[in-house]
């Protein structure tokens, strides 16, 4: 928007800052769920890894682990870490240049999102013992 409007990034966004608290509009954060078809298309992913990926960020979510991530490199992490459990071959590279996300974001979310996994698989044997 700013190249189009020819205002600068920090000026833009301390209009739109401006105009949100004026209106008091309440602007949710983005789902990192919306992410997931377009970019399961834009790799041509299955429908396993696909179901994978939505699997292990609806546990990110029970877990509050998606609080103050950025929606989109969830999401990547999600594809990466459904990519790798479902031995499909996707590399980080692959996937940060579908989803215009760093690879280092991408292993730090991987991480967080197998933890909150194993963490959810436990807690779910744990109560079913």
């Amino acid at each position: 928007m700013s190249a189009v409007s020819r205002v600068d990034q920090a000026t833009f966004k301390r209009a739109y800052r401006y105009i949100v608290r004026e209106l008091k509009l309440e602007v949710q954060p983005a789902d990192p769920l919306e992410y997931l078809p377009r970019f399961a298309s834009d790799l041509d992913l299955d429908d396993e890894t696909e179901r994978r990926a939505r699997e292990l960020l609806e546990t990110a979510k029970r877990q509050n682990v998606h609080s103050g991530k950025s929606p989109v490199g969830l999401a990547a992490a999600a594809i990466y870490a459904a990519g790798v459990l479902t031995n499909n071959a996707l590399t980080q590279s692959e996937v940060s240049q579908a989803t215009d996300m760093s690879e280092v974001t991408i292993r730090n979310r991987y991480q967080e999102l197998l933890q909150a996994a194993e963490s959810a698989e436990s807690g779910a044997a744990a109560s079913a013992a």
